[in-house]
């Protein structure tokens, strides 16, 4: 149970310094967004019983920083996050926001992810620039890629690999979190295949900007986390550095180590003898406190 509770941390400590431009809204609010709406529809939002499995999983949280280090690397998302997003000095609020956004569009209702979407792209409207834009679809769907590519690999990696038809499944769904961002469904690649060749392309063109070395300065080494979450910040940049391709990691800086790999795999190895509870307790408490604040918005209106 100790173990437990000291893997629980650890994932905690990596979600908070997890990523990108939706972590700038604040406040739930029940309007709605028709093209929103229009590309949720296409998904069918409510058929997510495969990426529930995956998502329930705390130790998917583990990648949360290496899934913005490759977003920052992709061309405007890191001049945009440099210039608009102010993450790093209100992590705890960032992080509530985050989260939020993840598990309420593989567990929320279909009011609820209007809700939420709707808040999203609220947030992204004032976020462009010259050469960026929050609404850039070319971007978003990296952004979802990249929750995608480091998800799967750390759930596969930790259960074992999904048989064909479940691997399909868990891959088709993971489309919602593009298409909420307004990415047509249309881009998201046809199957897995498909989708990893558009991700080997797109690894190869990334580049590690001094604007997103400093965002990734700011994550992890960040002055603003309580004292318990910067004990274990050492240990995230280890893990961070195994999880990132090895030449984006050592463009931020993040080189692998033995001390890295032996840690990945005492956490993958250990996981599964953690309580069910405490494993999906992230999740848990994102949805409750979710529904607890649409239900107080509602309530004044």
């Amino acid at each position: 149970m100790v173990f437990g509770h000291a893997m629980l941390a650890v994932l905690v400590a990596l979600v908070v310094i997890t990523f990108r431009l939706l972590s700038h809204g604040k406040h739930l609010s029940v309007s709605r967004s028709s093209s929103s709406e229009e590309n949720l529809g296409k998904l069918a939002p409510n058929d997510t019983q495969h990426i529930q499995k995956v998502l329930r999983e705390g130790i998917i949280l583990a990648g949360g920083a290496a899934a913005i280090l490759l977003q920052l690397a992709m061309p405007g998302i890191g001049k945009a996050i440099d210039i608009h997003s102010n993450f790093s000095y209100r992590p705890l609020d960032r992080l509530r926001t985050t989260m939020t956004f993840i598990y309420c569009m593989a567990f929320g209702t279909p009011q609820e992810k209007r809700i939420v979407v709707d808040m999203v792209h609220r947030a992204h409207a004032p976020v462009k620039g010259a050469g960026y834009s929050a609404d850039d679809v070319r971007l978003q769907l990296w952004v979802a890629a990249s929750l995608y590519a480091i998800d799967i690999s750390l759930y596969e990696d930790t259960f074992g690999w999904m048989d064909e038809a479940a691997a399909e499944a868990v891959y088709r769904e993971y489309a919602v979190f593009a298409t909420s961002l307004r990415v047509p469904v249309e881009m998201w690649p046809v199957n897995r295949k498909a989708f990893w060749a558009y991700w080997d392309q797109q690894i190869e063109q990334v580049e590690v900007t001094p604007e997103a070395k400093g965002v990734a300065h700011d994550m992890l080494y960040n002055k603003r986390l309580p004292l318990h979450m910067k004990i274990l910040m050492p240990s995230v940049r280890l893990i961070t550095a195994e999880l990132l391709p090895q030449r984006v990691g050592e463009a931020y800086g993040l080189k692998r180590t033995r001390l890295g790999r032996v840690a990945l795999g005492v956490m993958k190895a250990t996981y599964s003898l953690i309580p069910t509870y405490i494993r999906t307790y992230p999740m848990a408490y994102y949805l409750k406190d979710m529904r607890r604040r649409i239900e107080r918005r509602s309530d004044r209106r």
